[in-house]
């Protein structure tokens, strides 16, 4: 108690400046992060979450009683049933949230990598180019969504108008898993590249030319260099922005909810997905969407220390 009156007394500048902070995410994060994890642990319902039950009278005020049906606790009853199977589809949806979130990564990274060594180098119009392959990540998210639901509409849209041109037949992309996964796999590309090659040109930027002039003089050819100079020197930026891509793809809601709708038949449902029609149609049944959060929150911080503590191993300081 002495050192933190001590540190306040001392530093009370700094504590006044970061108070609006963590009050801001005491209110907008632990708050709910704490009420969804409580929430887990009940049967919390669009029936039954009212307190009372009000009916309105004659007279025209509101008879209020106890709700007899009222929200319990029901211990790990959310998360039996949701990793048992005996509701939803949780097993087949991680299976499809990992190869999605793979999938996407994989290619954010490289095609990311490929367009960043490009721009690094010295050419005419490179400013216009780095401005027209940033665009895709300034559009939100659900407007390519619709853009891109409509390119690969069977009917009306433009890939199809393309092979039917050329004399193909139409292609319905949503009526099987495989074929609907890689049209959304296409989109989340197309919007995820941009921060990869941002990320990765900067990281190109801070690697000191004098190494790559060593190389060569030293008779390493261009695919030498980039394994033993570039590669090496984008480790801390690849380390970060896989990190990142890999949660922000693994909970990537619009995507997969507004191309594909999780269909056919819900075979591209991913974890969010899932977790959102438990909570918002049908029954909605709070506490079991609250029991995928918490459980999709543990593999995203389980899988951050793994990635951690490999990192370390390695030598990375991270």
């Amino acid at each position: 108690m002495n050192r933190l009156r001590a540190s306040w007394h001392k530093h009370w500048y700094a504590w006044a400046f970061v108070a609006p902070v963590v009050i801001v995410l005491a209110v907008l994060v632990f708050y709910p992060l704490v009420q969804g994890i409580w929430q887990s642990f009940t049967n919390l319902t669009e029936a039954n979450q009212a307190q009372e039950i009000c009916v309105k009278t004659l007279g025209g005020t509101e008879d209020c009683s106890p709700n007899p049906n009222q929200a319990q606790f029901v211990g790990l009853q959310n998360y039996a049933d949701l990793l048992t199977g005996r509701v939803g589809e949780f097993w087949h949806q991680l299976a499809i949230t990992l190869i999605w979130t793979a999938a996407c990564v994989f290619f954010h990274y490289t095609l990311g990598l490929g367009l960043a060594i490009l721009l690094h180098r010295e050419m005419r119009g490179r400013a216009i180019y780095r401005v027209l392959l940033i665009l895709p990540w300034a559009v939100p998210a659900f407007v390519s969504a619709f853009a891109w639901k409509f390119i690969f509409d069977r009917d009306a849209g433009i890939v199809n108008a393309l092979i039917t041109g050329l004399g193909g037949q139409a292609v319905d992309f949503f009526d099987t898993v495989p074929k609907a996964l890689a049209a959304c796999i296409i989109v989340n590309v197309w919007l995820g590249v941009p921060f990869m090659m941002v990320a990765l040109l900067g990281g190109l930027q801070a690697i000191p030319g004098e190494l790559y002039e060593a190389a060569e003089m030293d008779g390493a050819t261009g695919w030498q260099r980039f394994l033993n100079v570039t590669i090496p020197g984008l480790r801390p930026v690849s380390n970060s922005v896989i990190l990142l891509g890999t949660i922000w793809t693994f909970n990537m809601f619009p995507i997969i909810f507004l191309v594909s709708r999780g269909g056919p038949a819900g075979g591209t449902e991913i974890l969010v997905t899932g977790a959102f029609r438990a909570a918002f149609e049908g029954i909605r049944n709070y506490g079991f969407a609250a029991a995928y959060g918490v459980v999709i929150l543990s593999i995203l911080v389980l899988y951050s220390l793994v990635y951690r503590r490999v990192l370390r191993n390695q030598g990375e300081v991270w």
